[in-house]
This record gives structure tokens, sequence and C-alpha cells, in this order.
């Protein structure tokens, strides 16, 4: 990060130490492990194709670290350029797409580039996405994935940051259309699934809405199923929209990594492959 970027630029990190550690040798270090653990065969790496756009959770690495990991994990052969994380708003509202002005998302790890032009041009195209900074600020839903990206993406690569707030599948989707009319754009969403149910309850209907995510039926996904629906829902609109195949990768609760099982936060990770994968 140049010295002469002045602080107004630069989205500083919202939920360092909290999250995720704030020292940076130990992020990679948890990260590393995390992405190690989740790697497939070798074999099935083999035979799977690079996603074209994937799901994962945004809660404390602690508890969704290795799910979100199952998901980034499949980015090793993917040869991408810019980033497109669609998150929700949990504190600012936002009706719409928030994209930021800031230049830079840091992390503990390192400085992660905006692009900014990307950002800028949404922004003139459709009425419903706006240059905002506010929602960004304190919002966790972007930055939680950077780490994982940094470390398992090995070339440069820039984000195009979107906060997306109560917006029709359509709109989402024409905006991927925009993002992804060049092959070097990968979009992730970024949301947790049922929240605060007991255990049981909360794997039953976490099961329930990753099949709906599996058949790209983006109007099963209700807002008590997933804090991110708004983006997901927009995602499965334009899975359906290519004939994209959904993949589950893996499916959690927080009760899985030591929370408490009468009240827990689903956590699920999907891949989304090119048309005609068996």
């Amino acid at each position: 990060m140049s010295p002469v970027q002045g602080r107004a630029c630069v989205r500083l990190p919202a939920v360092a130490g909290s999250f995720y550690p704030a020292d940076p040798d130990e992020l990679a270090a948890i990260v590393d492990t995390l992405l190690q653990r989740a790697r497939p065969r070798a074999s099935e790496r083999a035979a799977a194709p690079a996603p074209v756009a994937l799901v994962a959770p945004h809660a404390g690495y602690v508890y969704s670290g290795s799910v979100a990991a199952s998901a980034f994990d499949c980015l090793r052969e993917r040869p991408v350029r810019r980033i497109a994380v669609l998150g929700p708003a949990h504190y600012i509202p936002v009706t719409g797409i928030a994209v930021p002005a800031a230049a830079v998302f840091a992390t503990p790890i390192g400085a992660v580039p905006v692009d900014a032009a990307t950002c800028a041009a949404l922004a003139e195209r459709y009425e419903w996405v706006t240059v905002d900074d506010h929602p960004h600020r304190p919002e966790h839903s972007i930055e939680v994935q950077l780490p994982f990206l940094q470390r398992v993406v090995a070339h440069e690569w820039t984000c195009v940051p979107l906060l997306v707030g109560e917006s029709a599948p359509a709109q989402v989707a024409d905006v991927l259309d925009t993002l992804c009319a060049e092959e070097d754009v990968l979009p992730v969403v970024s949301t947790d699934l049922s929240h605060y149910l007991d255990q049981v309850s909360a794997a039953r209907r976490d099961r329930r809405t990753a099949r709906a995510v599996v058949e790209a039926d983006a109007d099963a996904i209700g807002r008590r199923d997933a804090c991110g629906s708004f983006a997901l829902r927009g995602l499965l609109h334009w899975a359906r929209r290519h004939d994209l195949d959904v993949r589950l990768l893996h499916l959690a609760t927080s009760a899985d990594s030591g929370g408490d099982p009468e009240r827990v936060v689903g956590y699920g990770a999907f891949a989304l492959l090119p048309p005609g994968w068996p």
C-alpha cells in the first residue's frame, strides 16, 4: 500500500482480531491450514472443471472457516483476474447494490486493489447500483473472504466489492452478466444460511435451502434462509439464465465447531460449474 494513499482511499479491516486473527502471520497460517484440510483428492481435482462462481459463508473462521475453505480451494486452477464478492449489508441498510469509492480493501495480510473502473461503470449503467463507502466500512461479509482469496490466488487480481440489499433477482443477474462478459471475472456470493435455530431445526432448514441452491431455484430462498438471500437469489437466477450446474461442496453449522446447539448459524459452500458437466 502506497504511503501517499489517504485513509479515505483505503477501506480498513473492521473485524480483524474478532472474526479472524489480526496478526498477519497467524492469519496466513490459519487460512493455509484450512485450505489444506479442505483439499480434495488429486483425482477429484483433476476431474472437476474450474468453477464459474462460488458461494461461501462469512462467519468467524473458528465456526465457518472450514466450509469457506472448501469453496476457495477450488480456485487453485482458476486463472481469474477479477473477483466480484457479493455480500449482504448487516449494519447499514442498502437498497439495490452499493459499490465502494475506496481504492483498496486492506487486510492484515496486505492490500487488495479495488477495480474502481468497474465499480464506476456499474453505477453509471444501472440505477440500482450506487457508489457509497458508508455501508462498507463496518461490514464483514466481504472482508472475511479476502484473506482466503489472498492466500489461494497466486497471481495479481482485483476485487469488485458489492453489498447487495433489497433487489430483484433479475437486477443482480443483470449486473453479473455485465461483470462476466469477460471470462477473467469470478463472482463469489458471501452468505450464511439459517440463523439462531436449534441444531436439529437448522440442519433441516439448511438441507432444504441447499436443495434449492443446487436446483437453482431462486424463488425457494426466503429471507430467513440466508442472510445474503438477495445476492444468492440473484446468483441462482443468473445460473438458470446460463444453464449452470450447481454443486454442494460442504454443509455445516456453528454447533459442529463447538457453538451453542440451541442457537446455531448454518453454513454452506457451493460451486457453479459450466453447463453439461456430468
